[in-house]
């Protein structure tokens, strides 16, 4: 049940930042936004692999990326 759980919560939020239209405001922007997006393939990976907990640790990884390069005005969302 718990597996069934965490799955679906990370398929959620790995669909939610797939359709986020990230746009680098420097040379730093860019980097976090490649961290994301390494993270985001990496959740995808784990998740193929039925490693779940990983998969989840990476989805959180990569929003963390996006909420602070949006905060330090690195990034922005179009």
């Amino acid at each position: 049940m718990i597996e069934k759980e965490l799955r679906s919560e990370t398929e959620k939020w790995l669909i939610r930042i797939k359709k986020l239209n990230l746009k680098a405001c420097s040379e730093k922007g860019k980097w976090i936004k490649e961290n994301a997006q390494a993270y985001i393939k990496d959740c995808e990976y784990f998740l193929e692999n039925n490693d779940l907990i990983r998969a989840f640790e990476c989805i959180i990884w990569a929003w963390a990326f996006v909420e602070i390069g949006k905060e330090l005005g690195e990034i922005e969302i179009k």
